[in-house]
């Protein structure tokens, strides 16, 4: 019997285990993780409104485990050694016939006086602090932006960041409290969402604009203040800075053989299979695939990433032909906190569909139903 383990308990490392126990009853899985618990981070941008509250985004998994016979290893992982068949944590060591990393990414924390921004994405805490901010503020400037990992044009997350620009402007008008406050948008990019399509970029600053939203583009980002954004030719005053850097590599990676792209990312090929190392795979964040140069850091594209690395570790230990690729696509709906921009992108093209109440709502239908299969 095959024994495999999974880092993870996100989006990649969940649709992997699905995939790996629906593929063979028999294979003995073990998935590491500091907590048994998915937290649904997309949903984060609610919880400033009240829209949720934490624990409505966040799913134990005993359920989800022993319906799938899943062993749990509570801890934080340290490192790799025997090429990725030991795997290190501070609460003892993991062996495997097979592994799957999906650990997610670390965001870069290098700019001067970062410890004075919220970076949203870091998990429900950080909304959680934005939602008490702006219950504290009676007025003033609120900023919002994101950047990039310079050698890893993937490795950003700046949808987000639009939803909670547009999220706390909605929220502020329904409070009666927006002509209190001036919101600003930064970035580096001189296209912002361009990741999105041409399409969505006109979409996205129009929005800005109709919403009386003040940009600053093209302008390196040098650091920040307490009360300041500080750019490279200006800056700004700020009382609430939301800013969400680029990504990279786990500290732990440091501590194995795992190859290295030039932005701290794993290595992987079309199959999601770590360069060099035999029956080891990666998917989501953790990963620095083949593609197009827009391929996103999302949830959905974990997913496919998930399945298509499932399906060739089993194969793989199998003595199959490991051949599954995933496709690269982009899906995601802008939300608004009232309404939702639908956007996809792929291959063959784009497709963006203009604000309305139904993607807002789609959006909710699709948390419900995504939670529900670990619930």
């Amino acid at each position: 019997m095959n024994s495999v383990t999974i880092i993870g308990t996100g989006f990649a490392g969940l649709t992997a285990a699905r995939i790996l126990r629906a593929r063979n009853s028999s294979t003995e899985i073990t998935v590491i993780s500091p907590h048994k618990e998915l937290h649904y981070l997309p949903s984060l941008i609610w919880i400033p409104s009240g829209k949720r509250q934490p624990e409505d985004i966040v799913v134990r998994l005993d359920n989800f485990f022993e319906r799938n016979k899943l062993k749990y290893h509570q801890g934080r992982v340290t490192g790799l050694s025997d090429d990725g068949r030991i795997v290190h944590t501070d609460h003892g060591d993991v062996e495997n016939d097979g592994l799957i990393i999906a650990s997610g990414g670390r965001f870069i924390k290098k700019l001067p006086g970062i410890e004075h921004v919220i970076t949203p994405c870091e998990g429900i805490s950080a909304a959680e602090k934005i939602r008490d901010r702006l219950q504290q503020l009676d007025g003033g400037v609120i900023s919002i932006g994101f950047a990039g990992n310079p050698k890893e044009p993937a490795a950003m997350r700046g949808g987000p960041m639009f939803e909670f620009l547009f999220g706390i402007d909605t929220q502020l008008r329904k409070e009666g409290r927006r002509d209190q406050f001036y919101l600003n948008f930064f970035t580096p990019a001189e296209k912002p969402g361009a990741r999105l399509g041409p399409k969505a970029v006109r979409g996205l600053m129009t929005e800005m604009e109709k919403r009386g939203i003040h940009t600053y583009l093209g302008s390196k980002i040098k650091g920040f203040t307490e009360s300041k954004v500080l750019l490279e030719n200006q800056e700004f005053d700020s009382d609430l800075t939301l800013f969400m850097p680029g990504m990279t590599g786990n500290q732990w990676f440091d501590n194995s053989k795992l190859p290295r792209s030039p932005g701290g990312l794993i290595q992987a090929d079309a199959n999601c299979r770590v360069a060099g190392l035999e029956q080891v795979y990666v998917a989501g964040d953790s990963g620095s695939f083949p593609g197009p140069d827009w391929l996103p850091k999302q949830a959905h594209m974990a997913d496919l990433q998930a399945r298509a690395a499932a399906e060739n570790l089993n194969a793989s230990l199998g003595g199959r032909s490991a051949d599954h690729t995933f496709k690269a696509e982009l899906m995601c709906i802008v939300d608004s906190g009232d309404r939702g921009i639908f956007v996809s992108r792929k291959d063959s093209g784009g497709m963006v569909l203009p604000s309305t109440r139904l993607f807002h709502w789609a959006k909710q239908f699709f948390e419900w139903w995504y939670l529900k299969q670990y619930r």
